[in-house]
């Protein structure tokens, strides 16, 4: 019997064992898939915080340092630095474009092709960069030859109005090595005049190209207080239709230019944004889906575009001609969204304010090249006056008997002081040993009456600067209708203004 019982008693105690293990077993469980769902959500966190800082700082970079143009420039970063290399290799003769492509690298952390790429763009604007050799053909598509073939150099407007390396803020290039500048000192609206078209994370922008002229007829407009209207103008040509531009907000209707010449249609101009190819084959889909019946389309397209259409017969050209404005790209419609980089940030914008802005910013570059004019001649004035006394009231002589460096240096400063008034600023020891290093030979052949003639061409110099800092406004007009002068010849208005009836 108590055998019986201590077996029971055995038997219970391994099953409470057992049930005591199970919990453990199961709460053990428990634990670690508490800790493998902890696990995962502290991974899952630090995945999301890793993707969400990481794809900011590429956003951040594509907006600011690939797709969006700097407003105080008006270039994306690729194009200044292909500017730039170009200004640093100018001599005056054409260069490979190879060789541009590679100094460019320099500065550029993306490879040749995309230097390539943006330089025959830029090119192409016809604005700052002169080419030699084919460079494509905006109105067909066709590419431009490879960079070892075709040549280029800075036009004379980009030299007169993008450089000034005393006022330029440099920054260290990529890697180190280089200095390249943060933005150039345009002195002219350049955003408006080249256009830009740009993708980025979460924005776009499609700034359209302007007239030169007409540009810098408005920065005089603004300078004068005076109302004034600005739209766009196209290489390609063609008409257009601004009735709901609104002052770059808005969008505008372009139209190829056509002409009829008996039963004959000939394509004469095609909108921008377009080519030949894509206009042709436009025509074709319309044909195709039997609105607009064209018999045969032939392409003449040289260094000027010229597409023959010849409508089916019973087909009038009147009527042909609204079909094609109504149904294919001879009639596109394209918006204007300005968007650009100010104060490292993207910034939504219309064309008078980027215009003020331009206009701002020349009247700020100008003052500064006539501040550092006024210097220069200052010190110049400074230097020949100094001379002048040195040599004409034989302080050289005073130096003869002094035994040490310390004593020369005294003497000609006690024979200087009696002429202080002279002067636009105090002597210094620099100065001094300017004046001492000035060989006999030179004192011996020194010219009183032209050193004078120096001092007064100098001095009316300096005037006529100092006048300029009081009248900015003034100055600024009159260098804005120098370049007018000079470059507005070369780029005259292309697109035709026209207000559109509607094709019904």
């Amino acid at each position: 019997m108590q055998r019986k019982e201590e077996k029971e008693t055995g038997k219970n105690s391994k099953e409470n064992l057992n049930n005591d293990n199970t919990e453990t077993e199961v709460q053990n469980v428990d634990e670690q898939n508490g800790s493998t769902e902890v696990e995962r959500s502290d991974s899952n966190t630090h995945l999301k915080r890793m993707m969400d800082r990481n794809f900011i700082e590429y956003a951040s970079y594509v907006i600011k340092d690939r797709a969006i143009p700097e407003l105080d420039d008006g270039f994306k970063p690729v194009q200044r630095r292909i500017i730039w290399s170009l200004f640093r290799i100018d001599d005056g003769r054409f260069h490979k474009v190879a060789n541009v492509v590679g100094h460019t690298m320099q500065y550029h952390p993306h490879g040749d092709q995309s230097i390539y790429g943006a330089l025959v763009v830029l090119a192409n604007k016809e604005y700052f960069i002169e080419k030699q050799g084919n460079f494509g053909n905006i109105f067909t598509g066709d590419v431009a030859s490879a960079a070892r073939y075709i040549e280029c150099r800075l036009t004379p407007l980009a030299k007169e109005t993008l450089f000034n390396n005393d006022i330029t803020v440099f920054t260290d290039s990529y890697d180190g090595r280089n200095k390249e500048p943060v933005a150039l000192p345009a002195k002219i609206p350049s955003l408006l005049m080249l256009g830009h078209e740009g993708i980025a994370p979460g924005m776009t922008t499609r700034i359209l190209p302007h007239n030169f002229g007409e540009l810098l007829e408005a920065q005089i407009a603004i300078l004068e207080n005076s109302p004034f209207e600005i739209f766009p103008d196209f290489l390609q040509g063609g008409i257009m239709d601004v009735s709901d531009y609104k002052n770059g907000e808005g969008r505008i209707v372009l139209r190829a230019k056509i002409e009829i010449e008996g039963r004959r249609l000939i394509i004469r101009e095609i909108p921008a944004f377009t080519t030949t190819e894509s206009l042709i084959a436009s025509i074709e889909s319309a044909v195709n889906k039997n609105k607009i019946k064209i018999a045969s389309i032939n392409d003449y397209t040289a260094d000027k575009v010229e597409i023959e259409l010849i409508p089916q017969r019973g087909y009038e050209p009147q009527k042909a001609l609204h079909a094609l404005y109504a149904y294919t790209d001879c009639e596109i419609s394209v918006s204007s969204s300005i968007l650009v980089i100010k104060d490292n940030r993207p910034v939504m914008m219309t064309v008078s304010d980027v215009l003020k802005h331009y206009t701002e910013r020349l009247v700020e570059y100008l003052k500064k090249e006539l501040q550092i004019e006024l210097g220069k001649l200052n010190e110049k004035f400074h230097e020949k006056t100094l001379a002048q006394i040195f040599i004409e009231n034989r302080i050289y002589k005073r130096i003869e008997e002094c035994e040490t460096y310390e004593l020369i240096q005294a003497e000609v400063k006690k024979g200087l002081n009696k002429f202080k008034h002279m002067l636009k600023r105090e002597i210094n020891d620099e100065d001094i040993e300017k004046l001492l290093a000035i060989p006999i030979r030179r004192i011996s052949l020194f010219d009183i009456n032209k050193n004078k003639k120096d001092i007064d061409d100098i001095v009316m110099a300096i005037e006529e600067t100092e006048k300029n800092l009081k009248r900015m406004k003034a100055y600024t007009i009159r260098f804005i209708k120098s370049l007018i002068a000079k470059y507005a010849k070369d780029y005259s208005r292309r697109t035709e203004i026209l207000k559109f009836d509607k094709i019904d």
